[in-house]
């Protein structure tokens, strides 16, 4: 679901109002579609530098405009005065426009995942690559943990993301720092075997937040799969196998 503004209400203050009181009453320009590099630039002047307009596209419907801020979609009208937060739906073919876009925006590629900073298991051929981002008290990170036991001939890497609370960055230092880090992890997070240790060694969590911020990651878990896609949330089993059979080899 889109709750970008809603997570960053300064935002969503500088869009809907900040735009008509610093003086971009476009609306009074010539008749005729701008072009939307001066949408952009109308756009990123109002927001300065809370938020860094990506682009402006247009949309199938005449006169509404994508634009990406943050990696995040919202749209304007041909003025840029006007914002809507919400997702764009094809009621023809059921097709959400928005999470389309969102997945395409935010694509990353597989081989610039850091994977010696997360945590490796390995089940069957282990042919099946995801990589999962996860904070150690999020109870829908716990739920698919579980679904990653009913799939067969995965590899699993877990990047430690503790973005809940400071008891999380506890938790994933004491997880790093463990002798065997992979049965730490998998203990806690299923069967809640308590974690110990003090968490002193050289972790990349730090490290990690900082790479789940660059990706737009704001909430947990997050799976990526080989191809760059993502899917946001604890899916199930079925929605995963699905993923993977649909990836090119």
């Amino acid at each position: 679901m889109f709750q970008f503004l809603r997570r960053h209400p300064a935002w969503a203050t500088a869009i809907a109002g900040g735009l008509a009181a610093a003086g971009f009453a476009l609306h009074a320009m010539a008749a005729g579609e701008p072009g939307t590099d001066r949408i952009k630039e109308s756009l990123q002047k109002t927001l300065g530098g809370r938020a860094e307009v990506k682009s402006v596209n247009k949309t199938p419907v005449p006169g509404v405009f994508e634009a990406n801020i943050g990696g995040q979609v919202v749209y304007t009208d041909a003025t840029g005065r006007y914002v809507l937060n919400g997702e764009m739906i094809d009621t023809k073919t059921g097709t959400n426009l928005t999470e389309e876009r969102l997945a395409e925006i935010n694509r990353i590629k597989w081989s610039d995942l850091p994977l010696a900073r997360a945590i490796k298991w390995t089940k069957g051929d282990g042919s099946r690559q995801i990589a999962v981002f996860s904070d150690p008290n999020c109870g829908y990170c716990k739920r698919i943990e579980q679904t990653f036991q009913e799939m067969d001939n995965i590899t699993v890497y877990t990047f430690l993301y503790p973005v809940l609370s400071p008891d999380s960055a506890t938790k994933a230092k004491q997880v790093w720092c463990a002798t065997d880090r992979t049965k730490a992890w998998r203990d806690w997070m299923l069967n809640r075997v308590a974690l110990t240790g003090n968490g002193s060694c050289k972790t990349p969590v730090e490290d990690n937040l900082a790479l789940g911020q660059s990706m737009n990651i704001n909430g947990t878990p997050a799976v990526f799969f080989m191809d760059g896609t993502r899917i946001p949330g604890a899916a199930d089993a079925g929605t995963l196998e699905r993923k993977l059979a649909s990836i090119k080899k």
